[in-house]
């Protein structure tokens, strides 16, 4: 995955906005983290499915039997450029409604929740 192209401006959504969605229980989004399971093991946000990066081979033939192409989707990482090449790739990959979390769990800890861990 690494050297994909940044084709298109991709679309965000603020951590605030995040936790909203959580806080709502809103069940119509897909919830996608993409750092290593080290750092999920430091700190993580309940709901979303690990897809390391460094274990794409494993996963990526059958995205899309574990995910819905047309349900939004968001990505997360430590600070939003792993999530940035998840959401184009997933794009790439006919998903059509992508949304990178703007400044990772590192932002989410600082502006939501300070019970998370810094890392």
């Amino acid at each position: 995955m690494s050297g994909t192209p940044f084709t298109q401006p991709l679309a965000q959504v603020s951590v605030q906005e995040l936790q909203q969605r959580l806080s709502a229980g809103d069940r119509s989004i897909q919830l996608i983290d993409v750092r290593e399971p080290q750092e999920v093991a430091i700190a993580s946000i309940d709901g979303f499915l690990n897809l390391p990066l460094s274990q794409f081979a494993e996963w990526s033939e059958n995205i899309h039997a574990r995910l819905e192409q047309d349900a939004e989707t968001l990505v997360l990482c430590h600070h939003g450029i792993r999530s940035a090449q998840m959401c184009q790739w997933l794009i790439a990959q006919g998903f059509t409604n992508v949304k990178n979390i703007s400044g990772g769990i590192a932002a989410y800890s600082q502006i939501v929740d300070p019970d998370i861990p810094q890392y």
